[in-house]
């Protein structure tokens, strides 16, 4: 069974990467973390399992509080702990400058004046007490780190620095640092609590209540509660909280937040009412259809904060070369501090040194080093990046299902599109019915409403609003659907067949009518073996179709392919009229698939990737097998969510150009971050090496680099 936890206090990208390390380590248990909202799924055999899971987290993180999800987050909570550190920040500064003062002003040669000095004690203790306050925590959880064996955490490589300018005596670098470290990491989770608070923004589509209909009054309860087929009642403000369909009452709703589209919708009687909607004008009343955890709601919150937990290649990347960056930074510390005394006093390379620098002077630059090296900056400010990207495309009706698909996005090299119901509208509608060998319109309309009776097709239910009758289904005795042809019915002791002209075709069968060439979607209908006439149907283009696809390939996308089960004629049009490159037609399922994996092996594969864009409904299997599956329209399709890696909630072309642009400017962002963050700390480390930097500029180096490319990824989400 899979639970979802809330974790409250994480707010360190590399701890997060750690507990994930630790939870797939685990036998039988499946954990998604997601940093960006702080959240767990954790899937366990058993209880044992799962409490194994939770105490491996206190194990690593300590200071995390816990939650299931139904217990509820507090805010409170957070704003609690940043006035607690606003406090010791306080505290700790004040003990600062009153050591400062007391070093030089009343007693300046404290320190000077050795351990035998009673100024040098009073002024070693003010110091310390700032220190204290300031790094304790700090120090709490190097030690712990320690124990676990975790030998180049942050805090262990911040301890030792500090704790080591205490030992050479620089009292005040060694408060500063700790004290400046402090005051950066309330900044920093500060700002990567802001990141977080606008994707939570994001999802506040979900009611918080609901009003049950029941015994001729309404009672409030939690949505979670309600089952199918009670009856909800939403006033004018609320939030729908369930899907269902209207049983009274007409309004219009916003629906904005699942869609980012402002116009309003309108509802009346029969319509479906989808949760996160907003009541604009009157009272509805809603007969549930679907439960809480199967809601568009709950499947669109699902999806956003499992997103941030797929890793995007850079991210992938970056964990593994902190793995390996930072015990290398610590040797290289090491050397610094040990290698040029001891040659210089073996009389090696002493050309390179400008005088008999002190053992502790080397000590001194190798705790800067130290400092300037923590890789917290490169690994919180990635991720940071990327969940900023999924909430800026989400703002934007695109979700992503990962920050692999976000930032594979901007590399597509061909994009394939399924036509009905994609580029073209998907409403079908009868605009000529050419009756043959002495059948009437009539007869021909209501054979083909009888062929058609069982399918779901928009061309079927256009045949059957065209019939305008209902169809007495239990006179069909028989009924075949032939891929990639049509259908074959019997029905009152007559043969039917309905589909495209290969219908006419089939083995056994000659029915002597040749192809008919017309601008549209054309149905045979056959009656006995002998022709009875067609149905022609007009699909009209979406509007925005046109010029997405112009745009398409001014972004850089070389390649657009339409396919389609529908008949050549009618696909050649489309293709015509929208500039496609290359088009199939007449498919079925299994073809589509076939040349979305040819199209694979004519790219590179190292730097190209296949986007296929579909209804999601009848394009399941086609949206798994590509690289990216996108499905338009995904409002309410269950299919959509499931079978794509991207979904356009606005049912518009348009939305891929705004899921490039989210995608190539999370890129950008990221990359420039990764620059900042090297270019910045290789500066540092260089001039550390040769003591031209001093613990002040390592705090900006570690902590200042950190917070810079943390408000850099939050750029995005203001576009």
């Amino acid at each position: 069974m899979t639970r979802k936890y809330i974790l409250e206090g994480l707010t360190c990208a590399s701890c997060a990467s750690k507990i994930q390390d630790a939870l797939g380590k685990i036998p039988g248990l499946r954990a998604e973390l997601s940093f960006a909202t702080a959240t767990l799924m954790l899937d366990a055999p058993d209880k044992e399992t799962e409490q194994k899971a939770l105490d491996t987290i206190l194990r690593i993180e300590p200071h995390i509080s816990i939650k299931r999800s139904d217990e509820g987050r507090g805010d409170e909570e957070e704003v609690g702990d940043g006035s607690m550190i606003l406090r010791k920040i306080s505290y700790a500064g004040a003990f600062f400058i009153f050591g400062l003062v007391t070093q030089y002003y009343i007693y300046p040669e404290g320190i000077e004046a050795g351990i035998g000095s009673l100024s040098f004690w009073y002024i070693l203790l003010l110091y310390l007490t700032a220190y204290i306050i300031a790094g304790h925590d700090i120090l709490k959880k190097a030690v712990q780190g320690v124990i676990k064996k975790d030998y180049f955490s942050e805090n262990l490589l911040m301890s030792i620095a500090t704790l080591g300018a205490f030992a050479i005596r620089e009292f005040p670098e060694a408060v500063g640092v700790m004290l400046f470290f402090k005051v950066g990491e309330y900044f920093e989770d500060r700002a990567v609590n802001h990141s977080r608070r606008s994707i939570k923004n994001l999802l506040k589509i979900k009611a918080n209540y609901a009003n049950l209909w029941k015994d001729g009054q309404t009672v409030q309860i939690p949505p979670e509660k309600v089952q199918v087929g009670d009856t909800i009642v939403i006033k004018p403000g609320e939030k729908i909280p369930l899907d269902g369909v209207v049983l009274q009452g007409e309004t219009t709703v916003d629906t904005s937040a699942l869609t980012g589209e402002s116009m309003p919708k309108s509802l009346k009687p029969g319509d479906d009412a989808l949760s996160g909607m907003v009541n604009q004008n009157a009272v509805i009343t809603v007969k549930v259809t679907k439960p809480f955890e199967e809601s568009t709601v709950s499947k669109i919150l699902d999806l956003v904060e499992k997103a941030a937990a797929q890793k995007a290649p850079t991210e992938k990347f970056i964990t593994r070369f902190s793995k390996v960056y930072t015990p290398a930074v610590v040797a290289a510390a090491f050397l610094i501090a040990v290698l040029p005394p001891f040659l210089y006093q073996f009389q090696v390379f002493t050309p390179l040194f400008s005088h008999a620098e002190t053992w502790s002077e080397w000590v001194y630059r190798a705790l800067v080093f130290l400092v300037i090296a923590c890789p917290c900056a490169l690994v919180l400010s990635i991720p940071v990046g990327f969940f900023g990207g999924i909430g800026a495309a989400a703002k934007k009706g695109v979700l992503f299902k990962g920050s692999n698909y976000l930032e594979a996005f901007r590399r597509i090299h061909t994009m394939v599109f399924d036509k009905t119901g994609t580029l073209t509208e998907g409403v079908f509608k009868v605009v000529e019915v050419q009756p043959f060998n002495g059948f009437t319109r009539d007869e021909i309309l209501r054979y083909a409403a009888i062929a058609e009776s069982h399918s779901n097709h928009p061309i079927a239910k256009s045949i059957s609003e065209a019939y305008g009758d209902s169809v007495d289904e239990s006179l069909i005795q028989q009924y075949e659907e032939i891929p990639s042809h049509g259908v074959r019915v019997l029905s009152e002791g007559r043969e039917i067949l309905a589909g495209n002209d290969r219908i006419l075709h089939l083995d056994g069968y000659d029915i002597g009518h040749d192809t008919c060439v017309t601008e549209g979607t054309v149905v045979h209908v056959a009656v006995d073996k002998s022709y009875a006439g067609y149905i022609l149907l007009a699909d009209k283009i979406r509007d925005d179709a046109r010029q997405t696809i112009l745009s398409l390939k001014e972004e850089g996308i070389k390649h657009v392919v339409m396919l389609t089960g529908d008949d050549r004629e009618a696909a050649e049009r489309v293709a015509k009229q929208l500039q496609i490159d290359e088009f199939h037609a007449e498919l079925l399922p299994q073809q589509k698939i076939e040349i979305v994996q040819r199209l694979e092996e004519e790219v590179d594969r190292k730097r190209d990737s296949i986007a296929f864009v579909g209804d999601g409904i009848n394009d399941a299997p086609v949206l798994t097998a590509s690289d990216i599956g996108i499905a338009m329209g995904g409002l309410g399709s269950d299919a959509a969510i499931e079978a794509a890696d991207v979904v356009l909630m606005k049912d518009r072309l348009s939305g891929l150009l705004d899921a490039i642009f989210v995608s190539r400017k999370t890129k950008n962002i990221v990359s420039g971050n990764i620059t900042m963050v090297f270019v910045v700390k290789a500066f540092f480390l260089i001039f550390g090496a040769i003591g031209m930097a001093t613990m002040w500029e390592a705090v900006f180096a570690d902590v200042g680099v950190a917070i810079l490319a943390v408000l850099n990824s939050t750029r995005i989400l203001k576009k």
